[in-house]
């Protein structure tokens, strides 16, 4: 990471991110090509195990791209706020996000993908939903069992931020 300043080391911070945005850019390679997906997803953090749950239709070129190379990267951000300066290069955008890398695997289990659904919808709407098995099995959940990550923030400049 060149801006060292920027960045979020502590988990809950990090975790706050992640629990705060939507959408995860999903990258993945097919023969050398770059393939970026925006993604909905869920998560879980446990023992100190960064998981995300991603889900799709049963066909679909990101999935024989998955099949065929299972490393995978994502990026998700936050609090996008863009900011002017009296000069080009005093223009900016404050942010939050989290980028990282791991393998993604597509989930057969059904109990798995019960659980996996779940989180999704409560990362999306904040809701518990469940799952029959009838809906699970008509859509692909993917896993990304995440290998490394770093966070991000950058703040809007001590001027431009109001007084709470």
């Amino acid at each position: 990471m060149t801006r060292r300043e920027r960045e979020v080391t502590d988990i809950n911070d990090i975790l706050q991110i992640i629990n705060e945005t939507k959408i995860l850019h999903l990258g993945l390679s097919d023969e050398g090509w770059p393939y970026v997906v925006p993604m909905n997803y869920g998560y879980e953090y446990v023992d100190g195990k960064l998981t995300f749950y991603l889900h799709g239709a049963t066909k679909g070129y990101k999935f024989d791209v998955l099949e065929k190379n299972p490393k995978v990267s994502f990026a998700l951000e936050t609090d996008m706020i863009p900011f002017e300066g009296k000069v080009a290069c005093q223009y900016g955008m404050a942010y939050r996000s989290v980028m990282g890398r791991g393998y993604g695997t597509l989930v057969a289990d059904v109990e798995e993908k019960e659980k996996a659904l779940s989180l999704l919808m409560k990362q999306q709407t904040g809701k518990d939903f469940t799952f029959d098995e009838k809906l699970v099995s008509i859509v692909n959940v993917i896993r990304i069992d995440v290998k490394e990550f770093t966070a991000k923030e950058r703040k809007l400049p001590a001027a431009m931020q109001q007084d709470s």
